[in-house]
């Protein structure tokens, strides 16, 4: 098969060359700068996220400026290159935001397994490896029923203002541990030490019934498993949600992949505030049931009916600065109240 025929309206050699720029980062992450097992201070991970960040704001440029967007995928034909760059900023927002709930996930994860602090980013970092296989895999899927059958936005829609409000009303995503059935699932069809052992996923012990060496999985390992579960939860939400923004199965992927980037290389500042952010959610609710509204204007009302204006691109990424930023600075403004008077 011809190595130049497009995948998701682009040729393989441009996912193949972002996937060895990801594949790079990660190199220079873990081979460099964090090859030794040692805690990860607020800021070094600030500085790491500054880093992801300025990287997905100079991708945001080449996208401007390089960027061949296939018009499919596009409801106007006109400035394509525009419409990409706020479609992958919007993305990369809303999953930057929507992935902030993994924060509290992923410490409770390491406070049930006793993960050491100095072993944490060597778990985010695996952690990271299989997030980026199964985004590709839902995309991958999403894209190929979205753009075959566009009505299917209309159950997204609807999925997405469900969703919305139940995280409105306290209802969201629940991840419990304690009765969950993938990780008594390992349990079951694994060897596993009841401790950890230092930075090892796997060891090779002596079978107490056989005499034999074999090879037990640690409580890392474990960790490691259910960090990939909490992902895959999570993406069920914000696949849908970033299809309701783009279409291009590209800006999806690489929005996606950069938000996760950035987030959990800032989870050792953001840990111990994330508890702080205590308006986060119900911004996320509102931008979710905006979102789903607005795809039944766009191509219900809009391209359907004729009844409204069609809502440009723009919009969509105003509504998530406002919304996911004012939640952000009310947060912060109550825990400042919250200080001041502890203080008093």
């Amino acid at each position: 098969m011809d190595f130049f025929v497009e995948y998701a309206g682009q040729t393989p050699w441009l996912w193949l060359g972002f996937l060895c720029l990801i594949g790079l980062l990660l190199w220079v992450d873990l081979g460099i700068i964090n090859r030794k097992d040692e805690v990860i201070s607020p800021s070094k991970s600030a500085l790491m996220w500054a880093s992801f960040a300025a990287i997905a704001v100079l991708f945001g440029a080449y996208l401007g400026l390089f960027y061949e967007p296939d018009p499919q995928y596009y409801t106007t034909p006109t400035d394509l290159n525009r419409q990409a760059v706020v479609q992958y900023v919007t993305g990369y927002l809303l999953e930057t935001a929507l992935a902030f709930d993994n924060i509290f996930v992923i410490s409770l994860i390491f406070n049930y397994f006793c993960v050491p602090r100095a072993y944490q980013h060597r778990v985010l970092f695996w952690g990271i490896i299989g997030a980026i296989v199964f985004r590709g895999i839902f995309i991958s899927l999403g894209a190929a029923v979205v753009n075959s059958w566009t009505w299917v936005l209309y159950f997204f829609a609807i999925f997405l203002i469900y969703t919305g409000w139940k995280m409105m009303t306290g209802h969201g995503v629940q991840f419990r541990l304690e009765d969950n059935k993938i990780l008594a699932f390992v349990r079951r069809h694994m060897r596993v030490t009841n401790e950890i052992r230092g930075r090892n996923f796997f060891i090779r012990l002596s079978d107490p019934a056989t005499g034999l060496t074999v090879l037990y999985a640690t409580p890392l390992f474990l960790a490691l498993v259910m960090v990939e579960t909490a992902d895959v939860v999570f993406a069920v939400d914000s696949v849908p949600a970033i299809f309701a923004v783009t279409r291009d199965p590209f800006i999806v992927y690489t929005s996606n992949v950069f938000a996760i980037l950035g987030l959990r290389s800032m989870y050792f500042m953001l840990a111990a505030a994330a508890a702080q952010f205590k308006y986060l959610t119900y911004g996320l609710s509102i931008v979710l049931v905006l979102i789903g509204a607005k795809v039944i204007w766009n191509f219900a009302l809009s391209k359907e009916l004729g009844w409204v204006p069609y809502l440009e691109p723009q919009w969509a990424l105003l509504m998530t600065v406002v919304v996911i930023g004012g939640a952000i600075a009310c947060s912060a403004l109550d825990a400042r109240r919250s200080r001041m008077s502890d203080d008093v």
